[in-house]
């Protein structure tokens, strides 16, 4: 990420919160953003699946759940997507949403990143578990912090 520092104001994060809402009103699938200072002596990615268990992401009926996890102060992330994504999802989709984050992370325009990586991590759970009827929002929509 850049050297500017990482900061959301709550403007910011009210129109993070509204890319959430607006990508899960066409799919089953859930979305969460988690903020945390640093990952810690743990790897990232295992700290980002730890993340997901504690927020229960891994509960979502059709395991569906795509977690966005920034460590600050590392100025690193991790999109961590649920068994039921994976398995549908191609290859490289994680990476090519990953490089629209980073692209604008690097010009330290962290909310931009963070809500395109969330509308398009939302038109690929569209492709892959259209919205249906009977389906209900299962997890919060709100940021997470650790």
């Amino acid at each position: 990420m850049s050297r500017k520092e990482f900061s959301l104001k709550t403007e910011d994060e009210n129109e993070i919160v509204e890319a959430i809402r607006i990508a899960e009103k066409s799919t089953s699938g859930e979305i969460r953003v988690h903020l945390e200072k640093s990952s810690g002596a743990q790897d990232i990615f295992e700290r980002a699946m730890d993340v997901f268990h504690k927020l229960k992401m891994d509960n979502t009926k059709e395991e569906n759940g795509v977690l966005i996890y920034v460590a600050v102060e590392d100025r690193n992330f991790v999109i961590y997507g649920d068994k039921g994504i994976n398995d549908k999802v191609e290859d490289d989709f994680w990476e090519s949403t990953k490089d629209v984050i980073l692209e604008h992370f690097k010009k330290g325009n962290f909310k931009q990143g963070l809500v395109d990586g969330i509308l398009k991590a939302g038109e690929q759970l569209k492709r892959h578990f259209p919205w249906q009827e009977d389906d209900e929002n299962e997890l919060s929509d709100q940021i997470s912090r650790g």
